[in-house]
Parts: structure tokens; C-alpha cells; sequence
């Protein structure tokens, strides 16, 4: 599956330094490649070191990691929600990707002047949240008037359906995200309204390199509006990713080590949004690769196969299944079957993050 991260933020808060820094990273300065598809899309991929160590017990010939892909969302300005400075394509952007990270500016730098003359994380989180909640307030608006007529046939579902609306309008209004909502809004009206304010949220804090690993006061005010909203905080520095973008392994890892890190920003980002989307890596080895696929945690084993290709999911008849930790521990396929660790698995098997998989199905 391929998973969308947009970067988002006000005009000169390292927004597009972080974007441009991530997509210098080649394979061999930061060990996971970066390629851009589009003007403003960029994708990674996901390092994970069992893939690494999968593809070395497996003898594979090749290693493919999975992937996400980083946009970078035009900067917005208030009154964006009326269509002010790139506000139009901000907010079409937005509605694409499966998840918003707010990069938020909390370093003082005189020579980098801010949109709003001075740095104010609480003022800029606020500027973003209220023209995307007003946003969401128009659409919703829309959709009252039409349940509403749609209400008066008395089917007790078109009922519901406009009082959910009503409520999640009322909601909005009082200058709440979507995702707070504390109703039960049915899935398929979800889908629908395709809320901006409904996509989970992670913010970045970026900060002077001084200032990392922990942060500053002003990323104390991040962590505190992020709780609020039940959000995650990574700390990271744009200047500093650019920096580790031209460096080869062991001075990378000097560097960060100097900076008192054991991972980038990126690689801390990518965590970060596999945990908010709710996601599990599983894997695929043998001698010609071995490949790490992304699924949304509780997939049962035919949702997995589907990422391979959808005949598995199709024709799936079994999953001889190995956990990581059992084929690191042996060493490979053949071992973990002789000692009893790999499991025959149906269509009721729920994929644990780290299962190593293979599929049987009939064509």
C-alpha cells in the first residue's frame, strides 16, 4: 500500500529545507533511497534492519524495502480556506495524503524572516488548524442541507445520517478537529465528507541543530497543543538533515552520535507515522529478494496476500508463517520448519508485525 505523508506549515518554518534535505538522501548516504516522482512528491524508502538481515540469512539477490511517500504541500497563509495565496491547491493536496505533518518553526534566526514577524508555534498551529477547520466547516454546511432535505422522507437511516452531519457540523463550529469528534460517525459518511481535519496529525518541531536532541521552550509549547490533540511530536532539525544527506555512513553516524541521536529526523518521521496510521510491516524471502510490505494492523493473512497481488487474496488456500525473531534465531526456512516454528496459518490469521510469509493460492 502506498502511504502519503504531506508536509504542511506557513511560509518559511523549514518546510521545504526538510523536504529538499530528505530528497537528497541517496542510498549510500543514508541507506534507505529517495526519489522524487513529482515537483513536490518524494518517495522513501522505509529502512528496517530485519529486511537487511532476512535478505542475509536468505541468500536473496535482491532486497526491496517499502516505501512512503513525502508531499510537500504548498506553504499556507491565513485565509487559505477562501482560497487566499495557494490556498485553492493546499487544500486539494491535503484531501490526497493519509496523514498531515505539521512542521512547525521553533528556531530564532533573524536572517529567515517569518511570515508573521516573530516565532510563535501556538499562533502558527492555530492559523493552520482554524483554515483547515473552516474548510471542513464549509463542506459540512453543504452536506446538512441536503441530508436535511433528505431527512424529511422519515427513513430513520437518512435520520441518523443528518444528525450525524449536524453534530459533526456543530463540532467544527465550535473551532474542534474533526478528529476529535466524540460522535460515532458512520464509515461511509466518513469517506464522503472526507474531512481535512479528520486525518491524524503529527507535528514536527524543527529546531537549530543547538537544540537537539531534547528541543527549547518553543517545543515545549508543541508537545503541550500535540497532547491536546492526542498528536505526536518529533523533534527534528532541516538544517541538520541537510547536512546528513551529503554524508557517508560512518561519518553520518559520527555525526549523529555527536548530536547525541541514533536516527535521523526522517527515520524518526517514518516511525512516527507507521504508529499514528496504525500499520505492520511483514516479509517475503527467498533467493531471488527478500521484501518488506505494508498492512494496516488487524489484516488478516488474504489482506496481506492482496499486497503481493490480488489473485493471492483471490485464491488464497494457506500461510506457512515464521515470526523474525524465530528466523534470525535459526537461520533460515528449513530450520524454523524442522524445529516447529513455522505455522500454517488460514484465512482467519491475523498478520503480526515482523511475520515472514509465504503464500500458497490457486491461480
Amino acid at each position: 500500500m502506498a502511504l502519503q505523508v504531506g508536509l504542511v506549515g506557513l511560509p518559511n518554518v523549514g518546510k521545504s529545507t526538510l523536504f529538499n534535505a530528505v530528497s537528497q538522501a541517496g542510498a549510500d548516504a543514508a541507506n534507505f533511497p529517495f526519489c522524487t516522482i513529482d515537483p513536490n512528491v518524494g518517495v522513501v524508502a522505509v529502512p528496517d534492519p530485519r529486511l537487511d538481515r532476512l535478505g542475509e540469512l536468505a541468500k536473496s539477490a535482491k532486497i526491496v524495502p517499502t516505501a512512503i511517500e513525502f508531499v510537500d504541500i504548498a506553504g499556507l497563509v491565513a485565509g487559505a480556506s477562501q482560497g487566499e495565496g495557494l490556498g485553492n491547491q493546499f487544500l486539494a493536496h491535503i484531501r490526497e495524503v493519509d496523514a498531515i505533518c505539521n512542521v512547525v518553526r521553533c528556531f530564532e534566526d533573524p536572517d529567515v524572516v517569518h511570515v508573521s514577524g516573530t516565532v510563535d508555534p501556538t499562533r502558527d498551529i492555530e492559523v493552520i488548524d482554524t483554515e483547515l477547520i473552516l474548510k471542513d466547516l464549509e463542506t459540512a454546511e453543504k452536506r446538512v442541507e441536503r441530508a436535511q432535505r433528505s431527512a424529511k422522507s422519515g427513513d430513520k437511516g437518512l435520520v441518523r445520517e443528518r444528525d450525524q452531519v449536524v453534530a459533526m457540523r456543530d463540532h467544527l463550529g465550535a473551532g474542534q478537529p474533526a478528529r476529535t469528534f466524540p460522535g460515532d460517525l458512520d464509515p461511509a459518511l466518513a469517506r464522503e465528507l472526507g474531512l481535512l481535519t479528520a486525518k491524524p496529525v503529527l507535528f514536527a518541531a524543527n529546531v537549530a541543530e543547538d537544540d537537539l536532541p531534547e528541543g527549547n521552550e518553543h517545543v515545549d509549547i508543541v508537545r503541550k497543543l500535540a497532547e491536546e490533540q492526542g498528536a505526536e511530536v518529533v523533534v527534528v532539525s532541516a538544517q541538520v538533515e541537510a547536512e546528513l544527506a551529503e554524508l557517508d555512513g560512518d561519518e553520518r553516524a559520527e555525526y549523529l552520535a555527536s548530536l547525541g541521536l541514533d536516527r535521523s529526523g526522517l527515520e524518526r518521521l517514518i516511525e512516527r507515522a507507521y504508529d499514528l496510521l496504525g500499520l505492520l510491516t511483514f516479509f517475503t524471502a527467498g533467493p531471488k529478494e527478500a521484501r518488506a510490505w505494508t498492512v494496516p494492523a488487524g489484516s488478516t493473512a488474504p489482506r496481506a496476500a492482496r499486497e503481493i497481488h490480488t489473485d493471492f487474496e483471490r485464491g488464497f488456500i494457506k500461510a506457512e508463517v515464521i515470526a523474525f525473531d524465530d528466523y534470525d534465531r535459526l537461520g533460515s526456512e528449513a530450520a524454523a520448519r524442522e524445529a516447529g516454528r513455522l505455522r500454517i496459518e488460514g484465512k482467519d490469521y491475523v498478520v503480526v508485525d515482523g511475520d515472514v510469509i509465504h503464500f500458497r493460492f490457486n491461480v
